[in-house]
């Protein structure tokens, strides 16, 4: 065994470098490669390996020490008689060290394609901030492993002391990234939420939500990230439907039977589709056609505990009020009663989600693709309504059609609405 001093090795241009944080202690068994001390300069942080394998006899800086080119740093106990007698250390030439097995060990044996995305991701953050290497606290093993991974290590967070980014945070960031889909890795330079521990500030439960909620969940982002979407809103004056209504519901209750406002919608929604096909359909995959659906099925969104559901209506435009009246209510019950089947579900080729029985003023529903449209239906109010001569109480309907821009104009819009509102008003236009 023999005594050998550890120096700061070529450091560029800095001078005066901080000694903030000793990584060894007296008697530790050191390996070549292994980071003893960390300096830290105005530009970057450094850790500086050791240049052989040893025993540390004596550490001769402490926290807080400043050093230079050239100053010892330890003394070792080693069999090796030289030491190498130059030992560049620095962004640059960390690369040199060879720990590409030990690096590769975590890394797939092919290049998959989420990875390529992270690789080209972080060149491209490296261009915008090219700083952003030197503000983190890695080594110069840790920051191989991160260029052999395609990583911006100024995105990984260090659990190491004072923040400092180790190995396993490179390859837990790593997998992270690769266990979410293909699109999330793209995410179209969407960031990612941060994630909050809000036990920090009071109690919480962590409930798991239904299944039909997280479908939900990813059909809903799914759209919106998919779908320029454009809402037109308009109102109709139902005064003359609601009277209609409640004099079919006294002569119907001894059938069993009840009409509500979604009846009627459904109906306007029909006549609507048949003078205005373009909303009856879905863009082709390819995106130069547009498919034309000969049917008309009618999603309507029903709430029950686990989340929303949308039943479908077949062939809607072939039932009466009546019909269309009880089986929106079979519909509805088997949905909160959880007995639909699997093509009670499909086959929609637009859909109404109304809100009335609940409230509130007007709402921006989402489509639900692949249909191109959705009406969103709020609840009526009482308005004075001037008819020329004097104000006079009158029921109007909020609403809302949400359409997919690529297939539809705003104009073909505003003449749907403004279709619709017609013949809310006069019940008369749902026989033509």
């Amino acid at each position: 065994m023999m005594k050998e001093k550890v120096c700061v090795p070529d450091i560029g241009e800095a001078s005066d470098v901080e000694v903030i944080e000793i990584l060894v202690k007296q008697g530790d068994q050191v390996s070549r490669d292994d980071s003893l001390v960390v300096l830290e300069s105005d530009k970057a942080s450094m850790e500086i390996p050791s240049p052989v394998e040893g025993v540390v006899e004596s550490i001769e800086v402490k926290v807080g020490d400043k050093v230079d080119a050239g100053d010892t740093i330890l003394v070792m106990l080693t069999e090796i008689k030289e030491l190498p007698q130059e030992i560049e250390h620095s962004e640059e030439v960390a690369s040199s060290i060879d720990i590409v097995s030990e690096a590769r060990q975590h890394r797939p044996e092919t290049v998959t394609q989420q990875e390529a995305v992270l690789q080209e991701q972080s060149r491209e953050n490296l261009d915008r901030d090219p700083t952003a290497k030197s503000k983190v606290h890695a080594g110069p093993s840790v920051r191989k492993q991160a260029r052999e991974y395609g990583v911006d290590l100024s995105r990984v967070t260090g659990s190491g002391n004072f923040g400092r980014v180790i190995k396993e945070d490179v390859v837990a960031y790593v997998k992270n990234r690769l266990s979410q889909q293909v699109s999330d890795a793209v995410g179209a330079g969407i960031p990612a939420m941060p994630e909050v521990d809000f036990s920090k500030f009071g109690e919480v439960e962590v409930v798991s939500r239904s299944r039909i909620q997280q479908a939900s969940a990813r059909n809903l982002h799914r759209s919106w990230l998919n779908i320029p979407l454009v809402t037109q809103f308009d109102q109709a004056d139902i005064t003359g439907l609601e009277s209609f209504r409640k004099e079919q519901n006294i002569r119907l209750a001894e059938q069993g039977i009840k009409m509500t406002p979604l009846v009627f919608f459904i109906r306007a929604v029909v006549s609507g589709l048949q003078t205005y096909p373009q909303f009856n359909a879905s863009l082709h995959p390819d995106g130069e056609h547009i498919i034309h659906k000969k049917y008309i099925n009618i999603g309507i969104a029903v709430e029950t505990e686990d989340g929303l559901v949308v039943p479908v209506i077949r062939d809607a435009d072939k039932k009466g009020l009546i019909a269309l009246a009880g089986e929106s209510a079979n519909l509805a019950r088997q949905a909160r009663e959880k007995s639909l089947n699997i093509d009670a579900l499909q086959g929609a080729t637009f859909t109404i989600s109304s809100l009335g029985g609940i409230g509130g003023t007007s709402f921006t529903p989402l489509v639900n693709a692949p249909e191109v449209a959705i009406l969103g239906v709020s609840r009526a109010r009482i308005e004075a309504v001037y008819d020329g001569e004097d104000f006079k109480p009158r029921t109007i309907l909020p609403l809302a059609l949400s359409y997919d821009h690529r297939a539809i104009d705003g104009a073909e819009a505003a003449r749907f609405t403004d279709h619709l509102a017609r013949v809310l008003s006069d019940t008369r236009l749902m026989l033509l």
